[in-house]
């Protein structure tokens, strides 16, 4: 903590506005915040280490309603091991973002008429620098609007200097250890961007296609292929089949035409071609697809390259020089032409995948790439999670993961990009290959004949270091030794695979077998109310900016928490924001009323024996929330934590502890003065246990309630197991009561505010005391000289008579019940024959007699309710 934070705050003011006005508070509590330091990490501190790390956001990103989830968790995790006492990290920083950013950049030069090309390479990442200067990360500033309790001081950002360093040396590292090789491979390929992509930057989606079948070859010697990517033809140099498969046995082996070419091609046997799917018979073009290759390599194929890096077709002949998908149709008409198209299909909707950056077709592609082995270090990181030493939450994700690992391919790691992180590699005149690490110089000028690979890296090879880079390695500071490794990575289950799996080959591998994090918790993806993702082109999409100037940033806090469990989607809409709002409003009124009453936390607390049962009873409660939201916490369980909050608070504290003790508190006395120090500590205690989800609301009111500096540095509440079972069932009881006659008043149609007589026998209960918080609460007036009981109601061992004379109808509410008694006897008729028939329960499943079972109670319960009311009614 800075010295500006251990200044003595203020006096408190005990004056709140009548309304809370969020939009007034946020921004100068959250720069308030910065200014003392509060959310700075001290590597010198003795205090136990907690640290997490932000998914960094694309430098060319904005606020989502992803973000606003997933880093509402990670700071109520924050804010709450800060106010246990821990020494709290949470990493800031922003992705270099490859594709993203160069495409941002390139269409700026398009205004200006300009290519990349036009400036050349240092002048293109000079441009990009500006741009990431003037107008990048703003998502920063919106970060601040959230309410993040990040380390600003330590933002970084995954093209600095210090994380430049680390990328190069673990390069040369993987490299010298024979973990980094160049090769020519299958890759994802984008036309538009110019670059292979990395599986993540692929989105997959049903395309309308076609499906073309057609002949090779002539006479016995004929077979057919069918595909989606007639163009593609063109590059074949074999036809697959089963070598079991008896149709084709007497073609293994030979050649058949090609058509449109002077090329004849081999029928080969493969396993991996399915007998059973289409013809049994597949074209092989090693160049242009993943399972061709391999099938190329199996059988020593060659591989054609029939389009450049734009998608146009290169082959010699009639089709070269035009685009693939012009090609395509031009090489359809023509098989069609010489009768070598058997069957088409169209539309023939089928998964095809584009560029997730500019929606381009991806287009498979041989191509010279830089790669890493991943099988050593994929093995490494499965170890981790099967001996302990990584826990992923929930557990069931964790098949999930081991599927991935398990079964990773090498990773191709080199872009065809100018903004990134440069492969540091150097080619020399006689065919020389050096890598150069990070402290090394060049091995020669271009001059001499010497150049550097022209790729930069995958954007997740840098990201994948981010748990130890942005502390300083490969340098062994002090923050590094304090620490790493993180406590906790929260993150989407849908990055698992990525950059999870990325993060944990790196960390193992950089930190001599040490993981890069002791925890994986996975949450789900956000989507709309009704569970549909959210898209633009869905009409669905949210800013959450949007929402925290509605409602404020604790609402859309408070409805993105209590919707998360653990790796499960989160549905939200504003109706539920709006909800989070009143009870940002409920707090602020309770505790604005419970001040203006006196409520107070000077002193300790008052001997239990001086205190009432409502007193009891709420501190009783109180322990059993603190311990029951630490063990949510514990449990990544932020829906429930949120929820069990929300009813305590609300229900609980606000609707029955403030209303039971405003009679305590008319009455005045010192009883008065003990509910009042009690109301005081229930507050204190229940403002802590809400900060970590909703920061804001909470700090204004605890200041004001405590005099204390900040509820950010406040200590966290803890159990002490003060537990009271009899105030506990004496209050529950209390409630029986008060709710059964609220019940009956809204059955005979009474008003809320409805005054009505009544004589309470409580003798013999423990509720004598409460007599005056039953009346005011049921807004019951003494029996006075003409009571007449019209009605009388036994509860929990209670009496209540009311006298009911000239405030209801007493023939139209016999009218109304005698209906819905015959609905429910009619309800439990029906229930009762089908359970009674045993056919019936010999057939049906057992979720549907247990529905049928569940009908026939509450049937019985309503009748008995409903004679309960008729009984109770006036006579006449």
């Amino acid at each position: 903590m800075t010295e500006n934070a251990q200044q003595q705050p203020p006096a408190p003011s005990t004056d709140l506005p009548t309304q809370y006005a969020p939009a007034d508070v946020e921004g100068p509590l959250y720069e308030r915040w910065v200014e003392r330091g509060y959310f700075e990490a001290d590597e010198k501190s003795d205090k136990p280490p907690y640290t997490v790390v932000i998914p960094p956001p694309n430098v060319t990103g904005s606020l989502h309603l992803g973000h606003a989830f997933e880093h509402t968790l990670i700071d109520a995790l924050t804010r709450r091991k800060r106010m246990q006492g821990f020494e709290t990290l949470w990493q800031p920083g922003m992705d270099h973002a490859g594709i993203a950013t160069q495409n941002v950049v390139e269409r700026e030069l398009a205004k200006e008429g300009k290519s990349r090309h036009d400036l050349g390479r240092e002048a293109f990442v000079e441009r990009v620098w500006q741009w990431k200067g003037e107008s990048g990360g703003q998502i920063g500033g919106q970060m601040r609007r959230l309410g993040d309790a990040v380390a600003w001081s330590r933002e970084r950002f995954t093209m600095d200097e210090g994380l430049s360093q680390a990328v190069q040396t673990i390069f040369k590292r993987l490299y010298d250890d024979e973990l980094i090789y160049r090769a020519e491979r299958i890759i994802n390929w984008c036309p538009r961007c110019l670059t292979a992509i990395s599986d993540i930057e692929v989105e997959y989606q049903d395309d309308d296609g076609e499906l073309v079948s057609m002949k090779y070859g002539d006479g016995d010697d004929t077979i057919v292929v069918a595909t989606t990517r007639a163009e593609t033809m063109l590059g074949d140099t074999a036809v697959a089949v089963h070598p079991e498969d008896e149709r084709y046995k007497h073609l293994i082996g030979k050649l058949v035409k090609l058509p449109l070419t002077d090329r004849s091609i081999p029928v080969v046997a493969d396993e991996h071609v399915d007998p059973e799917f289409g013809t049994g018979a597949v074209k092989v073009t090693p160049a242009h697809d993943p399972n061709d290759f391999e099938i190329g390599r199996r059988h020593d194929l060659p591989a054609l390259t029939i389009m450049d890096e734009h998608a146009v077709i290169t082959a010699h002949g009639p089709f070269q020089g035009l685009d693939r998908l012009e090609a395509r149709s031009a090489i359809v008409a023509a098989l069609r032409a010489e009768g070598r198209i058997v069957a088409e299909k169209r539309p023939y909707v089928h998964s095809v995948g584009h560029c997730s950056r500019c929606k381009t077709t991806i287009e498979p592609r041989l191509s010279m790439q830089w790669w890493v082995k991943v099988g050593p270090l994929a093995k490494a990181a499965g170890d981790a999670v099967r001996d302990g030493r990584v826990k992923i939450h929930p557990q069931e994700m964790e098949k999930r993961y081991f599927d991935w690992v398990d079964n990773l391919h090498d990773w191709c790691i080199s872009r065809q990009l100018w903004w990134g992180h440069r492969i540091p590699v150097w080619y020399g005149p006689n065919g020389e290959v050096v890598c150069v690490g990070p402290d090394e110089e060049p091995p020669g000028t271009e001059a001499e004949g010497w150049r550097q690979d022209t790729d930069v890296l995958d954007t997740w090879f840098s990201s994948g270091l981010w748990p130890f880079s942005t502390l300083g390695w490969p340098e062994q500071t002090e923050s590094l030794a304090k620490f790493y490794p993180n406590s906790v990575l929260v993150t989407g289950y849908d990055i698992l695979f990525f950059w999870v799996a990325r993060m944990m080959m790196f960390g193992l591998y950089a930190m001599d077998g040490t993981p890069p994090f002791h925890t994986i918790a996975l949450h789900g993806m956000v989507r709309d109310q009704f569970g549909k993702k959210m898209s633009k082109s869905f009409g669905n999409a949210v800013n959450p900016l949007d929402w925290m100037d509605k409602y404020g940033s604790d609402a859309l806090r408070f409805t993105l928490a209590r919707g998360a469990n653990p790796g499960v989607d989160v549905p939200i809409g504003e109706d539920w924001v709006q909800g989070s709002r009143n009870f940002a409003n409920k707090i602020w009124n309770a505790t604005r009323f419970a001040m203006m009453n006196g409520a107070t936390v000077d002193g300790p607390l008052p001997d239990a024996a001086k205190m009432s049962s409502t007193d009891r009873w709420i501190l009783s409660r109180l322990n059993s929330v603190v311990a029951e939201v630490d063990a949510f916490y514990e449990d990544y369980q932020f829906a429930k934590l949120s929820d069990a909050l929300f009813h305590f608070a609300w229900d609980e504290v606000f609707d029955w502890y403030v209303e039971l003790s405003k009679t305590t508190f008319q009455a005045g006395g010192e009883a008065a003065e003990v509910s009042k120090r009690v109301l005081g500590e229930v507050l204190d205690v229940t403002l802590k246990l809400l900060h970590p989800v909703v920061p804001f609301v909470t700090e204004t009111l605890w200041t004001t309630l405590t005099g204390g500096e900040s509820v950010v540095i406040a200590q966290w509440p803890e159990d002490s197991s003060f537990r009271d079972t009899d105030a506990e069932r004496e209050i529950e009881s209390l409630q029986s009561v008060i709710t059964e006659v609220r019940r009956f008043r809204a059955d005979q149609g009474l008003q809320p505010g409805q005054r009505v007589p009544a004589r309470l026998s409580l003798d013999g209960t423990p509720f004598a005391t409460h007599e005056a918080a039953i009346r005011q609460l049921l807004r019951l007036q003494p029996e006075g000289d003409a009571f007449t009981a019209t009605a009388t109601l036994p509860v929990a061992g209670a009496e209540v008579a009311l006298d009911l004379s000239g405030t209801i109808d007493v023939a139209a509410e016999r009218k109304r019940l005698a209906k819905d008694l015959a609905a429910a006897e009619k309800e439990k008729a029906q229930a009762t024959g089908k359970l009674g028939n045993e056919a019936f329960l010999a057939k049906a499943p057992d979720h549907v007699v247990e529905k049928i079972r569940t009908r026939l109670a509450k049937a019985e319960e309503d009748i008995a309710r409903i004679q309960a009311q008729l009984e109770r009614l006036p006579q006449g």
